[in-house]
């Protein structure tokens, strides 16, 4: 194993290469069964049992609904946009799924003797003292959450359909709207850390230094713009049955109809596993408990509470939307920043 491919040994190229299986098979399983789980919990609070034939209490549901979309008939409009019908649920959900390269998900491990830390992007020099990932981590994240709009918006101008029309629009102007505050909350973890890198922020918050508690109103914005990101409920005007039939997915079914499905759960998970990192320690806890596990538990506690919001939460009205993030929003951000740098300056000085 001591053999050098463009000067890293072939442990290195095992162990991404592991670590990108592990990471996908992840984000796979998390999104079959937080459909599930979004189900039976609603249900619960609604004095509901939610799914219980397929399988026991349900357990086999999220494979009976795949095969279900699998074999469905595939329907493109006559006057529809063909390229970009078809490209849009691949733009949607594969932005989705590359967020992850850039989080770490535990500590390190080694692997033919040399130590590999629990991120994809990311490696040990020679020595073993340094972790090299990539420096802008955050900024990655954020680039790649701006292309997933471009799949809604293409679904909702191809159809040539109003209704999907409208949907593409709305998304188009609520992912602008929030994710200028949601960029802007966590430039207060920026200023704390003095860093992108998302390696070195989960590092700042070590022994329990969780910017959740320096910074609760950035972590309560940031979750909150996050899910109007990714058009979870309350914000989820670009699909609102009530108005739109289903928006922006009115025309899809079959396959593509289920890789939009899976762009919200997917887009969830990562939101959560973000959240984790920038505010939750990320990896760490207790040391009785490998690091992953607690990365993992955080995760889904968080998404356990985006369901919490939708099961308790009605949809916002589109103005009550754009009021929230232009003029609530916005200026708590600013003033925010305006604080920690104030705090900063006097506690360092």
């Amino acid at each position: 194993m001591d053999t050098l491919i463009l000067g890293l040994p072939v442990a290195y190229y095992i162990a991404m290469v592991a670590k990108v299986l592990v990471a996908f098979v992840f984000v796979l399983l998390t999104v079959a069964y937080a459909t599930y789980a979004e189900r039976k919990i609603i249900g619960h609070m609604q004095v509901r049992l939610g799914p219980m034939r397929t399988g026991w209490h349900g357990l086999l549901q999220p494979i009976a609904d795949g095969v279900k979309l699998f074999f469905k008939e595939e329907i493109i409009p006559d006057q529809a946009s063909k390229f970009a019908f078809l490209l849009a649920p691949l733009v949607a959900l594969i932005p989705a799924f590359i967020s992850f390269a850039v989080i770490p998900f535990g500590g390190t491990i080694e692997v033919f003797g040399y130590k590999v830390p629990l991120q994809i992007a990311a490696y040990y020099d020679q020595a073993g003292a340094q972790v090299f990932d990539i420096n802008v981590g955050v900024l990655y994240i954020l680039a790649m959450a701006s292309l997933g709009v471009y799949g809604v918006v293409l679904a909702g101008w191809s159809s040539n359909s109003k209704y999907s029309l409208l949907g593409g629009l709305r998304s188009a102007a609520q992912m602008i709207s929030y994710e200028l505050s949601a960029g802007l909350a966590i430039i207060a973890v920026f200023m704390l850390s003095g860093s992108l890198s998302l390696h070195q922020i989960v590092a700042a918050q070590a022994d329990g230094a969780w910017y959740v508690f320096k910074q609760p109103i950035a972590f309560v914005i940031f979750f909150i713009c996050s899910l109007a990101e990714i058009n979870r409920t309350p914000f989820d005007l670009p699909e609102a049955e009530t108005e739109l039939v289903s928006g922006f997915i009115t025309e899809y079914s079959s396959m593509k109809y289920a890789m939009f499905f899976m762009a919200e759960y997917a887009n969830m998970v990562t939101v959560c596993a973000v959240t984790t990192t920038l505010f939750l320690g990320g990896w760490h806890g207790p040391a009785f408990l490998p690091g992953w596990f607690w990365f993992v538990a955080k995760v889904y506690f968080l998404i356990f509470v985006c369901m919490w919001i939708r099961a308790t939460y009605p949809r916002y009205r589109y103005d009550q939307l754009m009021h929230l993030g232009w003029k609530v929003f916005l200026p708590i951000t600013l003033l925010n920043i305006v604080g920690t740098g104030i705090w900063i300056a006097v506690t360092q000085f």
